[in-house]
């Protein structure tokens, strides 16, 4: 018995590899869905046969072929190597049916699903609309906008009836990202709004990378508060601090800045972890300090308007240069002792008081209200008054005034 065991073995084991060999060749079963690929090996006017492998050929049929796109059915050619899904593997006369057109919209439905994950941007071309939103084309799927996901294109547009506003959209560009993949009903929703959050982050993120101090740029103030104003760049919003402001002293922005004025700024900050810009709107003007110094001498008597009084003295603005502002120190107001200057000056009073120091590295004037008729500045103030007499016969009277 042992014996007949093992004449048989060698026999069992010779058919059990001939059968692999045979499940080895056999062409893999076919399933409704499947998508495989063949090679186009007939083509005529009432059917395409296809080679996917097995014993018999795959057939796209007539049917198919009169709602097949113009352009797809005129490029294929015998010897092609395309993608078909399988419709039936075996109909009632053993033919296994074929379609191209449901292959290539599979293709675009995996296509559209990377598209959403991935979340790209897509500039699409509005086709048509009803009174829930827009269609628009995603290769050859149908998408849809939902009204709520369109965006108004000018201010007020909302106002406007949904149809009419929608119906104003066809045929042109939108930017739209997709935000739903549903093949088995048919759906693919995008949506305008998501693509337009999308676009100002990436926007924004361009502009920071771009961004340097020292640039100037322009921009749109779009809030006040008590320590500046804050401008929108077109996607990044910068501070300008209330005292980058102006050369001359501001006591709120809204005194030299309304809501929705558009302005130059400096760029003379950035902070990319931060996403903050820090701006100023003084240094795109000329300084007024500078262009003062080209006129001022010290010593000189100077014209001045008193703006604010401390207990340590009064701040007081050149006429001449109103954004340039210099101190006369409480010492310097009068002669006897002052215990505050409110006893000697006020706020809004015009003067003339002498330009005692000029501090150029700190940009500090020092002024003397004491001083003016003081005899050690009597040479100073002869010279000086000869030299506008001078000017005025130079230029004439009424240009020297």
């Amino acid at each position: 018995m042992s014996e007949e065991i093992r004449q048989d073995r060698p026999e069992n084991a010779n058919a059990m590899a001939e059968m692999g060999e045979w499940l080895e060749l056999s062409p893999p079963s076919l399933r409704r869905g499947d998508i495989v690929r063949g090679t186009i090996v007939r083509i005529t006017p009432t059917e395409i046969l296809v080679d996917i492998g097995m014993k018999a050929e795959g057939v796209i049929t007539g049917r198919e072929l009169e709602r097949m796109p113009k352009e797809i059915r005129e490029v294929l050619r015998e010897g092609d190597v395309i993608q078909v899904q399988v419709v039936n593997p075996e109909d009632r006369s053993g033919n296994i049916l074929l379609s191209l057109q449901r292959a290539l919209m599979e293709e675009d439905w995996q296509r559209a699903r990377q598209l959403m994950e991935a979340g790209e941007i897509l500039e699409l071309t509005v086709s048509g609309f009803n009174k829930g939103g827009l269609v628009v084309k995603v290769g050859r799927l149908r998408g849809f906008i939902p009204a709520s996901q369109v965006l108004p294109q000018e201010p007020g547009e909302e106002k406007l009836p949904v149809e009419q506003r929608l119906k104003r959209r066809v045929g042109q560009k939108i930017w739209a990202r997709i935000i739903e993949v549903n093949p088995e009903a048919n759906r693919l929703i995008l949506s305008e709004r998501e693509a337009q959050k999308e676009l100002q982050k990436r926007q924004k993120e361009e502009l920071l990378a771009r961004l340097e101090p020292g640039m100037r740029v322009k921009g749109r103030v779009i809030s006040l508060t008590d320590f500046g104003a804050f401008v929108d760049l077109g996607g990044v919003d910068g501070l300008i601090h209330i005292s980058e402001l102006s050369w001359r002293r501001v006591r709120h922005p809204r005194d030299v800045l309304s809501v929705g004025q558009e302005i130059e700024v400096e760029v003379i900050g950035v902070d990319r972890e931060r996403k903050r810009v820090a701006l100023s709107r003084k240094r795109v003007e000329p300084d007024p300090w500078q262009e003062a110094l080209s006129h001022l001498r010290e010593g000189q008597l100077v014209e001045v308007v008193i703006t604010r009084l401390m207990n340590f003295g009064a701040f007081a603005a050149l006429k001449e240069f109103p954004e340039v502002e210099g101190l006369i120190h409480i010492s310097e107001l009068a002669e006897h002792r002052v215990n505050h200057p409110k006893e000697v000056v006020r706020e809004g009073e015009e003067l003339v008081v002498r330009l005692i120091r000029i501090d150029t590295e700190n940009r500090r004037l020092a002024l003397s209200l004491r001083r003016v008729a003081s005899p050690e500045y009597a040479m100073l103030d002869w010279e000086m008054a000869q030299a506008r007499l001078r000017a005025r016969e130079q230029t004439g009277p009424e240009e020297a005034s």
